[in-house]
């Protein structure tokens, strides 16, 4: 199970990381989209980044309140990204990788708990 977990935190973690990073063009345009500034914008992308990092951190420092918290905030993320897709009526393939990291960022939170 830790094995299982420890793969979620990588793939949510580096998924944040790639979007952020390799993809970041992208990030602008759909928070154009969402109305959203641009100091909303490098809040979430600076937020996030420390968030995805402190995920794979967490795999190999034992803390499960390092674990718990990065990936509730994550989630937390990962739900107003879907209000905001909802929002500006994207279709349902724009809105699935949030939604994917979000239950990903769920299970991650639920498996922390000691």
């Amino acid at each position: 199970m830790n094995t299982l977990i420890s793969l979620l935190q990588m793939i949510v973690g580096l998924s944040v990381v790639y979007v952020w990073t390799f993809r970041y063009d992208n990030v602008v345009k759909e928070f154009k989209q969402f109305g959203l500034n641009d100091l909303t914008r490098n809040f979430v992308g600076v937020s996030k980044m420390i968030l995805a990092i402190l995920l794979i951190v967490g795999i190999w420092l034992p803390i499960p309140s390092l674990v718990q918290i990065s990936s509730l905030l994550m989630g937390m993320f990962m739900i107003a990204a879907q209000y905001f897709h909802f929002k500006i009526k994207n279709p349902f393939i724009k809105r699935l990788p949030s939604l994917i990291l979000s239950i990903l960022s769920v299970i991650i939170a639920i498996s922390s708990i000691q």
